[in-house]
């Protein structure tokens, strides 16, 4: 349990920050001019008039029926400007640090006691990734006579949509931790905070939680940077499983065989791939679209799911528009080897809170998650895969409103 003092200190609200200093600056998406042109490409693009061997499914990639459906409704019923529009209800900012320009938002709460909570992406996401779960977050929740909300900060990584590329190759995730603890910190003015982290992000967001005890006073995660277990593994550990649980631990199985040939590609040949599909909007959605779609709950679009064509469309645009997919797949170049081989607790008693979802692509029973951090909680639902908050929103804001109730004490 956290003291009154540290708790203080927690619910500390921004100091006013020194706009000179960062550069920090509001900011507002408009990408509207170069939609006329990717929809022409989109248009003009030929996709083969059948699939060779249909009968293999999604085992080797996205199926020509769905990415038809995809390809057809970008240019039909998709509205771009609508989606923007909405994007745009967020209070976006930019703030220059350690020369890169790095894009968040920045959304209060009403609340004078709201907690600070910076959620981090991964890849193929965006700070859109967010986006079902970021005002349900900043509202006033009450559960056993305590309440609890958040100061919502949702950055996008560096070379992801509108932040920049970092300087150098060599930058690596905790080079983003250590941008974001200063966003958060010396931009916000925040002396304590709390961290939500997806793929990429729950790197990030676990070096922060990992390595700054000083700010970071707790951390939710649906992915930790630790290699999973094979099933030989659970079982040298005595580790039995439940059929919900066999789900995501074969779901892994599958995937580190057959399934993530897009992360050697992307590790390996980033400028191969980069130059390829820069100027090629459907080709971003086969590749991009291929993930969203294999890596979520096979249900996507049944309640609770939102998880639609748009929001992938969505995706894709905003990575089309910024001319960003190039610089985002470095991501994997810069950190080739990101999960840990050895568990083991850092030097932190931040509570950690998991939530583990069966249709997530690995799988981390929670013995193993105990050993990594100051586990509170353990959530495992059976709905929901690698990208909850579209896939289970409700879960996923439960959870992570579970961390700021504890902290309430």
């Amino acid at each position: 349990m956290l003291s009154s003092l540290t708790l203080g200190l927690l619910l500390a609200t921004a100091c006013a920050a020194t706009p000179g200093k960062f550069n920090l600056r509001p900011f507002k998406i408009d990408l509207s001019s170069e939609v006329a042109r990717m929809k022409t490409l989109v248009n003009n693009t030929r996709l083969p008039s059948h699939d060779l061997y249909p009968e293999v499914g999604i085992a080797n990639g996205i199926e020509l029926g769905t990415l038809e459906e995809l390809k057809n409704e970008w240019t039909t019923s998709f509205d771009w400007e609508t989606q923007q529009a909405e994007l745009n209800e967020f209070s976006h900012f930019t703030a220059e640090i350690e020369g890169l320009t790095v894009h968040f938002i920045n959304q209060k709460s009403t609340d004078p006691d709201a907690i600070p909570l910076i959620l981090v992406h991964g890849w193929p996401g965006s700070f859109q990734e967010f986006a079902p779960v970021i005002k349900p977050l900043t509202s006033l929740h009450s559960t056993d006579g305590k309440t609890v909300s958040y100061n919502v900060v949702v950055p996008s990584l560096p070379g992801f949509v509108f932040s920049s590329p970092s300087a150098n190759a060599s930058w690596t995730y905790k080079d983003t931790a250590r941008v974001f603890n200063t966003l958060m910190t010396e931009v916000l003015g925040y002396e304590t905070y709390t961290v939500h982290g997806t793929d990429w992000g729950a790197v990030v967001a676990y070096d922060l939680y990992a390595n700054y005890n000083t700010t970071v006073r707790g951390g939710h995660f649906v992915f930790v940077p630790f290699v999973p277990l094979t099933p030989e593994q659970l079982a040298a550990e005595n580790i039995t499983l439940t059929p919900e649980e066999a789900i995501p631990e074969s779901l892994y199985v599958m995937w580190s065989t057959t399934g993530d040939g897009y992360f050697h590609e992307q590790a390996t040949r980033p400028k191969n791939l980069g130059f390829a599909l820069y100027d090629s909007p459907v080709g971003q959605l086969s590749w991009i679209g291929s993930i969203w779609k294999n890596m979520s709950d096979p249900r996507a679009g049944t309640p609770p799911s939102l998880l639609s064509n748009t929001p992938i469309l969505t995706s894709v645009s905003l990575y089309f528009l910024t001319s960003s997919f190039y610089s985002s797949i470095w991501i994997y170049e810069q950190n080739q080897n990101p999960l840990s081989t050895v568990y083991s607790k850092p030097p932190t008693d931040a509570p950690l809170f998991f939530s583990m979802f069966a249709y997530n692509q690995d799988y981390w029973p929670e013995e193993k998650v105990r050993e990594v951090g100051n586990l509170i909680s353990y959530e495992f639902h059976e709905f929901g895969g690698h990208f909850p908050a579209w896939d289970n929103p409700p879960a996923l804001i439960e959870d992570i409103r579970a961390m700021g109730l504890f902290l309430r004490g």
